[in-house]
């Protein structure tokens, strides 16, 4: 499989911490790809930065070939990159409907559709009930986004990340306030994306983490320590002293 994001060198100072020291890291097309590391670890400046929240102060990132170093977040996410969850754009007081078919609109191309209220379009509108029913949603279609249950929440999020068509998913610890049920249903439906997405996964969740990832990277300090498969991470020494060894 080919990279569909290259990073290399990428450095991030916060005064004289460094947040991101020198990571370099290719996610490969339609893999998941999990980033873990202890608190502190720049796992959070390290998604910024990939996303476009974030300016790095060196460095490269690349995505589909294309270097997107300098482009802001809404440039990435018609390239087709996304960020879920840690920061979410759900609007609480609309339909769950209405939430999914603003994502399509927007990624639409017809900025003057904005004139019109999404759910009256009717392509608009299967589109966003396709990405619910991927996500089993669609019976909640007219609810309240306020009324939904936390896990509920996060399978809208996903619906919203699938309606824009974004080919690189980045998850923000999406296992992060869900109980055991929750977690497993959760997890059960981001294993029917792989291969169909690419997905660069933060989360603390190691059963997750070792049930969903095909390679991990470890961060410690700002540093990446280790890349590998589940199997390798579990049995890497230096990984088990800096982070697993905590749990």
């Amino acid at each position: 499989m080919s990279a569909l994001l290259d990073i290399r060198d990428l450095r991030k100072k916060f005064g004289g911490v460094s947040a991101t020291d020198n990571v370099s890291l290719a996610v490969k097309k339609g893999e998941v790809h999990a980033i873990i590391g202890p608190n502190g670890a720049g796992k959070t400046t390290l998604i910024s930065q990939l996303s476009g929240a974030l300016r790095p102060d060196s460095g490269v990132i690349r995505f589909n070939g294309q270097d997107i170093t300098k482009k802001p977040a809404y440039a990435r996410a018609r390239l087709g990159i996304t960020r879920s969850f840690q920061i979410t754009s759900l609007v609480l007081e609309m339909s769950v409907l209405q939430n999914v078919a603003l994502a399509v609109q927007a990624t639409d191309g017809h900025s003057f559709r904005f004139l019109k209220p999404a759910n009256s379009i009717t392509h608009i509108v299967d589109a966003a009930l396709a990405a619910l029913a991927e996500v089993g949603l669609e019976s909640r279609a007219e609810t309240p986004v306020v009324e939904l249950s936390h896990g509920e929440h996060r399978q809208l999020e996903i619906a919203v990340a699938l309606a824009t068509g974004a080919e690189l998913m980045l998850l923000d610890e999406p296992m992060a306030g869900l109980g055991g049920e929750e977690s497993a249903l959760l997890v059960s439906f981001l294993k029917t994306l792989k291969g169909r997405r690419t997905i660069l996964l933060i989360e603390h969740d190691m059963d997750a983490v070792f049930a969903l990832a095909d390679r991990v990277s470890v961060l410690v300090y700002g540093r990446i320590i280790a890349t590998g498969t589940p199997d390798q991470i579990r049995n890497n020494t230096e990984v088990r002293h800096a982070y697993l060894g905590e749990e």
